[in-house]
């Protein structure tokens, strides 16, 4: 009876194992790449990959391969390599442990020899199985492997058969499409980089992914000291090792799109592309590509040789591009960068793909998101903002306080002007309304997710305090032009087997995700369109003016790091980036100077002959005339009046409260009194602003109504608060200056009834004022200080403001600074 179990038991697991088992003979079937055709959306052919004696992905003996890389495979892939059969005992019985409680073979024991044998021998469906008996049917194969073959032989296989990411086979084909050369050359760090690829070519692509890719590299070089192959000094020299990454050229069109293309057939049909070769229609249009490339070489040229006499060379070296349909998300043109094959530039890294600071260019969302209808006090485009010296509190109990490019104040001002001349504060005053989490939310909505997963974004976001990818920003930016709605990018059309089986045909897509309202779509794109609310900042003639409708935001980081513009026609959205691949600093080149020539220059050429299409209103759009200081309802005092665009139930209901009249004595200049003569009075008009912009106002000329004029503050039922210190603030006493010199400006801003205004430091009285400017003089002392102020009103009531904490401390030398200011 037990004969004839065992015997049984042999069979089963006979025929379980060794059925159908490759046989090792057809080793060298397994190295031929099938042949895949990636074209254009009309069938214009941007690669066909090459076989392995195409050149590109030439197969190198192990003795022409550098040491360092023979070691770093062995350190990261199979520490025991030279000492086993093929198989790693304790990873075949971690495997049986994990599959006998139930769970797949997630991690495991898989050498060199067994990697070589199922990537070479078996099919796509079996390498992707996650099984003990496939786990057991690779190590029968690894034997034999490793009794067939020499060490050697198996780990020039194993170099030579890899695949190591942006359609390069093998360490030669890695290093000529990352270093630009033959993997005889490469160096330790180098050769870390390369071998730290084959686990995850996507998720480790230096192209994409520089900060991983890095991680990963340090990782396999901290294997190689842990193997003793090399030493502590020699891992730190080689994490030290500053890489520039290049391509040998070979023939391809469209370079970094097509390597999102192939990442993509990777992951989607990896059994259909190593078992017969696909052919491949994309999204993408070749005369687009083509023309974008011309484009941003000649603007980056133009850049870095100014005809202007006296303007130096900006040191803009690269620029990336994309160009996406707003209703179906096919991706039209990826420019990752000017020149795929330049080393000097670092152009074979996907600047379309990588995370770079957006600067001002995240500002719609952050307006789209005030204006959001289902608020309980939405703005709106007439929606006023002082744009004025502001500070806010951080997450971190920090005072924050922005400042506009070129540190100019505007005062008061509408939204529309705010948000197309882009100024800083009330972006900032936008953001401080909805919170983060709102502007985050919608952001992650429309498709920039990358912001969502930064715990430490803080108010400076809306400036471009966070790191996006420009192919997200311009998918984003869609919801704008197609009415809100999100759309996914789109890369490929058609994938077809060389038997002419289709595996996928694109669809168009049903819009179906909402993120904002149509109405706030339609009055963002109308503020970002509006050539006459940008002329603050740009002029009346800048190049986000294409001749046709077109809504267009910049992006400038305050370092000249980044440039940007993201805009939009009815049917196109297109963005633009303008920088250094190595986040080296340009000189003086804005959005406006940089990428917006690039931007304007596409959308001409590639819409010349289309006919122009205006953008669609949405029902639920009125318009009305405001006064344009205020945005509130004009007055016969208001003298200039604006039609501005509201959703409705959005119309302002209050007269405006700017322009305010007053009886003047012309003898005197004086308020009129009781003893004017009536042939002295004379009624003037003067504009009276939030007590927040008393400053800006006197630094500006606005004449200032008369003293003790009842005026009717604009700001009045803002109750009693203080102006001055910001909260937060850390100030120094000076060691070179009198300390009784040293004194601080307290101010506070009071509703119009007010008497007197106390201030109280740390619960001690300072000093009372009992008119207007309510501000007071203190001597600085060392220390934490909360200040307060109170309101002594006419009606004998009492206010008390909000408590002001700052610091005092003493002068700290220039490298212990950490931001602290002094007055």
């Amino acid at each position: 009876m037990l004969a004839s179990v065992l015997l049984v038991g042999g069979i089963f697991i006979y025929f379980w194992l060794f059925a159908d088992l490759p046989s090792i003979d057809r080793l060298q079937a397994g190295l031929a790449l099938p042949s895949t055709r990636i074209f254009d959306r009309n069938g214009l052919l941007l690669y066909e990959i090459l076989p392995p004696e195409g050149g590109r992905n030439t197969a190198l003996e192990l003795n022409e391969i550098p040491q360092h890389c023979v070691n770093a495979v062995i350190a990261t892939e199979d520490a025991n390599f030279y000492s086993h059969p093929g198989v790693d005992v304790v990873g075949i019985a971690r495997a049986v442990w994990i599959n006998l409680r139930g769970g797949e073979v997630i991690a495991g024991g898989s050498t060199i020899t067994q990697q070589v044998a199922r990537n070479l021998l078996f099919d796509p469906e079996q390498r992707a199985e996650r099984s003990l008996r496939r786990k057991l049917r690779e190590s029968i194969l690894a034997i034999q492997l490793g009794a067939a073959y020499s060490k050697d032989d198996v780990l020039a296989l194993y170099l030579n058969q890899s695949y190591f990411g942006n359609l390069a086979y093998g360490i030669e084909g890695a290093s000529r499409a990352y270093f630009g050369k033959s993997a005889r050359e490469l160096s330790l760090a180098e050769c870390a980089l390369l071998i730290g690829l084959i686990q995850a070519p996507a998720i480790y692509d230096p192209l994409t992914n520089p900060e991983t890719a890095q991680d990963r590299r340090d990782t396999v070089l901290d294997l190689m000291v842990q193997n003793s192959y090399i030493s502590e000094q020699g891992v730190q020299e080689a994490k030290n090792d500053e890489l520039q990454f290049a391509a040998t050229p070979f023939p391809i069109k469209a370079p970094h799109f097509v390597m999102a293309v192939w990442t993509q057939l990777q992951r989607n049909y990896p059994e259909q592309l190593y078992s017969g070769g696909l052919d491949v229609i994309t999204t993408v249009d070749l005369n687009w590509q083509t023309k974008a490339e011309e484009i941003a070489r000649a603007q980056l040229l133009y850049l870095n040789n100014p005809v202007t006499p006296g303007k130096v060379p900006a040191n803009a070296n690269n620029a990336a591009l994309v160009a996406i349909d707003p209703f179906t998300g096919q991706v039209l043109t990826m420019l990752g960068s000017p020149d795929y094959f330049d080393e000097s530039i670092d152009g074979a890294v996907n600047a379309a793909l990588a995370l770079r600071q957006p600067g001002s260019a995240l500002k719609p969302f952050t307006y789209a998101a005030a204006m959001n209808p289902t608020l309980p006090e939405p703005w709106t485009a007439a929606s006023l903002i002082l744009d004025v010296e502001t500070p806010f509190i951080t997450r971190k109990l920090e005072s924050y306080t922005p400042a506009n490019f070129g540190l100019v104040e505007h005062g008061p001002v509408l939204a529309r002007e705010a948000l197309a001349s882009s100024f800083n504060i009330p972006a900032v005053v936008a953001l401080e309304y909805v919170g983060i989490p709102a502007l985050v939310g919608l952001l992650k909505n429309a498709g920039v997710e990358t912001l969502a997963e930064n715990t430490t974004v803080d108010l400076s976001i809306t400036l471009g305090g966070g790191e996006v990818r420009l192919l997200d920003l311009t998918q984003a930016y869609s919801i704008f032009s197609n009415g809100g709605y999100r759309v996914q990018p789109t890369f490929i059309l058609k994938v077809t087997e060389h038997t002419g089986n289709v595996l996928y045909e694109w669809k168009p897509p049903e819009l179906n995700t909402r993120v904002i309202d149509e109405r706030v779509a339609y009055i963002i794109t109308d503020i970002l369109s509006d050539n006459q609310a940008r002329v603050p900042a740009f002029g009346p003639h800048s190049a986000l003016n294409i001749g046709r409708p077109a809504a267009a935001k910049t992006g400038t980081t305050t370092d000249f790091r980044d440039n940007w513009v993201v805009g939009y026609t009815p049917n196109l959205v297109v963005g633009v980036w303008v920088g250094n691949a190595d986040n080296t600093p340009m000189v003086n080149v804005t959005g406006v100077s940089g990428a917006a020539p690039i931007w304007n220059a596409f959308l001409r050429a590639v819409l010349l002959g289309q006919p122009e299409l205006q953008f669609h209103e949405p029902s639920g759009i009125v318009r009305h005339e405001v006064c344009a200081a205020s945005g509130l309802l004009p007055t016969p005092n208001c003298p200039l009046l604006r039609t501005e665009v509201f959703i409705e139930g959005t119309v302002p209901t209050e007269p405006d409260n700017f322009y305010q009249t007053f009886i003047i004595d012309r003898e005197t200049g004086f308020l009129a009194d009781d003893f004017t003569p009536p042939e002295h009075r004379v009624s003037q008009v003067y504009l009276v602003l939030p007590q927040e912009a008393r400053d800006w106002a006197l630094r500006n000329g606005v004449r200032q109504p008369p003293v003790n004029a009842a005026v009717l503050l604009p700001d009045a039922d803002a109750g009693l608060r203080l102006l001055e210190p910001d909260p937060y603030t850390v100030f120094e006493l000076s060691p070179i200056t009198p300390l009784e010199t040293q004194r601080l400006r307290l101010t506070a801003a009071a509703p119009p009834n007010t008497r007197t205004v106390t201030f109280i430091m740390d619960g001690i009285l300072l000093g009372t004022v009992d008119t207007a400017p309510w501000e007071f003089w203190w001597p600085l002392e060392l220390g934490q200080h909360e200040l307060i102020a109170n309101a002594l009103l006419s009606d004998g009531t009492q206010q008390t403001s909000t408590p002001i904490p700052f610091t005092v401390t003493n002068y700290a030398p220039p490298e212990s600074r950490d931001g602290t200011t002094q007055p």
